[in-house]
């Protein structure tokens, strides 16, 4: 089989553990695409977190950002896909963090509001390089039509205990999932990976089987499950080994070095 549309995780899968890409996956990556092959990256954060890892290592497609509610251009920054949070939906999710004491963040044309600075927005923005907006009315924001995504930010076992609650709440009116332990994301039901790497696949005209899809955690799910080859990381979550083609080493181990390689190099 001939591979020709790699998706790949960015946090613990193309990354290492310290946000960096290893020269040897680089090199990698940059021998594949000069073989024809699409490699884009498909990750939970937003655009212009995203943009500046691809960029630094030499991508020049759309990219799937947000979970799969935006697919955008490196090159013009032109919008392919796009799927917004319903207002409905936004604001009956606010009135039950209001109630229940939890901090939600929202992403409005790439650019993200919170409605007091706090230990949790401080690290997550960190992590992913951005900045944020303080907008103390926040209910101004939840009835915005262009929220792309809300994000929740807790304590892991906090979060898994409201899942339940939450799923049963919202049903199948968002796509519900989590990027890391302590991060629980609404997107739009089509604002998913696996739709957006069916949705470049058929961009350029490439059969789902010729694809894979690389992650490690639960919101990679739905595009590994989509993939013609889904690869879970070593050190994926094992909901996501359970379902997956091939297991292959770690994000701190060139994990995706060894896929590129092995199925699409053919080293």
């Amino acid at each position: 089989m001939t591979y020709r549309l790699i998706a790949m995780d960015l946090d613990d899968t193309l990354l290492t553990d310290d946000l960096k890409v290893s020269d040897a996956t680089r090199q990698a990556m940059t021998e594949a695409i000069a073989q024809g092959a699409h490699l884009t990256i498909a990750t939970g954060r937003m655009f212009d977190s995203a943009q500046k890892i691809a960029r630094q290592v030499g991508l020049n497609v759309p990219i799937i950002t947000y979970q799969g509610s935006l697919i955008k251009n490196l090159l013009d920054e032109e919008i392919l896909y796009e799927r917004s949070v319903p207002v409905d939906v936004a604001k009956q999710l606010y009135d039950y963090c209001q109630a229940h004491g939890l901090h939600l963040q929202s992403y409005i044309s790439d650019k993200l509001y919170v409605s007091e600075d706090n230990d949790k927005i401080k690290g997550y923005a960190k992590q992913s390089n951005i900045p944020y907006t303080i907008e103390p009315d926040f209910s101004r924001i939840i009835e915005n039509d262009r929220q792309t995504k809300l994000l929740i930010i807790d304590e892991p076992a906090k979060l898994d205990a409201l899942l339940p609650e939450l799923k049963e709440l919202f049903g199948s009116k968002v796509h519900l999932t989590k990027s890391k332990p302590n991060y629980l994301e609404f997107m739009h039901p089509e604002g998913t990976k696996g739709h957006a790497l069916r949705f470049l696949a058929a961009h350029y005209g490439i059969p789902m089987e010729e694809t894979i899809a690389m992650g490690d955690a639960m919101n990679d799910h739905e595009m590994v499950q989509a993939a013609g080859l889904g690869v879970a990381m070593e050190n994926a979550v094992p909901a996501l080994k359970e379902i997956a083609d091939f297991i292959t080493l770690s994000n701190n181990d060139d994990g995706v070095k060894h896929v590129l390689e092995k199925f699409v190099l053919n080293v």
